[in-house]
């Protein structure tokens, strides 16, 4: 059993009072550690769940909101997550993720992403300057083209801005199966860091040619809407797992979608949103322990197909 320092305790315990129970088999999950995989582009080890903030983050100077968001990040860095993706599109997010983070003193351990989401360069390059400063960075881990908006433009802004290391890395961004072979295309022409997609159990277009071309060209990949706008929630709500899913470590419907995401190589992250530090601890234990093998995928799809 692995001995925690007090400083470790407490902030275990920190979750506990959000209303995450630490039962002994969370604490093992805790113990055995969030996977990563590489950053193709470079080589870097990132942990394969993160955090979005559309929403979820959107809370103005909303004290009580702010003090359960604090509870959200402290979770999140005691079991090893570190992406934070935001986006100038979210409202008051960013702001909120750079005011809570020096709040806690953890500015410079997450992995910070955002976008740029308007016309025009300069335009632009105000916006993504703007956004460095809400979220309290002089330099931007990742720096995304929202949507594709205006991305003939915004691209070479972010190849100048990476030379410049302004940012580390840039990539490309959509959230709908219509943008797929956009996507593809710009991958293969432009080869960014990272492209970030919807995918899903039961939407799983990606599959098809997206997954495989940016796997191909060394795309890092950041997965969106993993519970299909919530959907998958409202067909599960109130059945329980089969048996057969403790074998596969999955303790959660949330488990089950999310790990079902994971279990594709070219998947590098996953960004589930939430408001609330048990959903950011469930979310964080699919990416520690097993993932389903090509045989337990299917049986998953078929299970939720049977519904």
């Amino acid at each position: 059993m692995k001995k925690y320092s007090r400083r470790e305790a407490s902030k275990l315990m920190l979750c506990a009072s959000a209303g995450t129970i630490m039962s002994p088999s969370l604490m093992s999950y805790a113990e055995d550690g969030l996977k990563k995989r590489k950053i193709p582009s470079s080589g870097e080890l990132l942990p394969i769940v993160g955090l979005g903030t559309w929403q979820s983050f959107d809370v103005g100077s909303d004290q009580t909101a702010r003090a359960r968001l604090k509870e959200v990040l402290t979770c999140m860095k005691d079991y090893g997550g570190t992406c934070i993706d935001s986006s100038p599109m979210y409202g008051s997010s960013e702001r909120v993720v750079g005011d809570l983070t020096k709040a806690l003193g953890m500015q410079d351990h997450f992995f910070y992403a955002t976008k740029v989401w308007t016309s025009g360069r300069q335009s632009g390059i105000d916006q993504m300057q703007r956004s460095m400063h809400n979220m309290g960075r002089s330099q931007m881990d990742l720096m995304q083209i929202h949507n594709l908006i205006d991305w003939k433009e915004h691209i070479k802004t972010l190849k100048d801005w990476k030379e410049r290391k302004k940012i580390r890395y840039w990539g490309i961004t959509h959230y709908t199966n219509s943008s797929h072979e956009t996507l593809a295309k710009l991958i293969q022409n432009e080869k960014p860091d990272f492209v970030q997609f919807n995918y899903s159990i039961n939407q799983r277009n990606a599959e098809k040619r997206l997954l495989g071309t940016a796997h191909d060209h060394g795309v890092a990949v950041i997965i969106n809407r993993p519970y299909a706008g919530g959907s998958l929630f409202r067909k599960t709500r109130g059945k329980s797992l089969p048996p057969w899913c403790k074998e596969q470590e999955i303790n959660s419907w949330g488990q089950f979608f999310l790990k079902y995401i994971l279990a594709h190589s070219a998947v590098n992250l996953v960004i589930p949103g939430t408001s609330k530090p048990h959903h950011m601890v469930d979310n964080l234990k699919a990416g520690i322990g097993r993932l389903p093998d090509k045989e337990t995928k299917a049986k998953m799809v078929s299970l939720l197909a049977d519904m």
